[in-house]
């Protein structure tokens, strides 16, 4: 393997027909909603960025936290020669494991942003020149093929993005991953933690209107990439907590009774006063429930590791 390459297995046109095919399925469903893979065009993605320094928003610090202080213990735990990583833009938290992991021969960052996977890439191979970087553009919730590197693998998925699947399709995610492990690879997975609901409200709803604008942006992506006539100043931002289900909504409310229009798609879409278009769910954890999880996928919860204030968890677990 050289020490930087890029494999893409998305076909070029794949990102316009998977949003094409998530607006048609999300606002002619009830209710309404988008999938969240659609905030992160380049403003949306700054803007997250704003919102993990915001003081409202702990998971970032919460998991480097955790990284910074147990990135040893998870090294010697794993013994991984290869490292791989679901959704690794920046590549900016991992570097905690890369600089632990004393035996690392390979990093494979994937990511669907070919732009991110490049610059983080080349710039580990300059930091670090004895590591071989696969970098593969991909969507991690599809079925994936890794390139041959050395094992013992570790799979790293963190940022508590497993929260923004529902039930059922944790469960196909996390089987799919683990038909990619070989007995005694690892998987490192960063969850979020139940907690009081005004702490988790407050993180989705910050009052500085970071997360409003962010929400809304995925209107401005329809609008530029289908010529939808979205008016975002049409829509309040709206985080709830359902306790039911364990998990933080994030909604985009319509003011008033409205129709938009989506040419690309031939559709116009009635909003009734008030009515919700879903955008995301993060669903928040316990201990027990990620066990069972990983438990039904194959998986075995070995190390659990928590902040300082017991916010957000970082769990080892070993394909079986």
């Amino acid at each position: 393997m050289s020490p930087f390459a890029v494999t893409r297995t998305l076909p070029e046109d794949a990102t316009g027909a998977a949003l094409r095919a998530d607006v048609l399925e999300g606002l002619t469903g009830r209710p309404r909603t988008l999938p969240p893979k659609w905030f992160y065009d380049a403003r949306g993605s700054e803007l997250f960025e704003e919102i993990t320094a915001l003081p409202e928003y702990y998971p970032t610090r919460a998991e480097r936290e955790i990284l910074a202080a147990r990135s040893e213990e998870i090294a010697a735990a794993a013994g991984a020669r290869t490292l791989v990583e679901l959704g690794s833009g920046s590549s900016e938290k991992t570097r905690y494991l890369l600089d632990a992991l004393t035996e690392l021969r390979a990093y494979v960052p994937v990511d669907v942003s070919e732009s991110a996977l490049t610059r983080a890439g080349r710039a580990l191979v300059a930091e670090r020149p004895g590591l071989d970087v696969h970098a593969l553009i991909a969507d991690f919730t599809a079925p994936l093929a890794l390139p041959a590197t050395p094992g013992p693998r570790l799979v790293a998925f963190l940022g508590g993005t497993i929260g923004n699947l529902l039930p059922a399709e944790r469960a196909v995610f996390l089987a799919s991953l683990r038909g990619l492990l070989a007995p005694g690879d690892s998987l490192l997975l960063g969850t979020d933690l139940v907690k009081d609901e005004q702490v988790l409200v407050r993180a989705y709803d910050d009052a500085a209107g970071v997360t409003a604008a962010f929400n809304k942006n995925v209107l401005t992506v329809i609008n530029r990439e289908l010529g939808a006539d979205f008016d975002p100043a049409a829509f309040d931002h709206v985080a709830l907590w359902d306790a039911g289900h364990e998990w933080i909504e994030m909604r985009l409310r319509s003011r008033v009774a409205q129709t938009v229009k989506v040419p690309a798609l031939d559709l116009a879409v009635d909003f009734a006063a008030g009515e919700d278009l879903r955008t995301e769910v993060s669903a928040k954890f316990r201990k027990e429930g990620v066990r069972d999880e990983l438990g039904s996928a194959g998986l075995e919860l070995t190390r659990w590791w928590t902040d300082g204030a017991g916010r957000f968890a970082l769990s080892l677990s070993v394909a079986r």
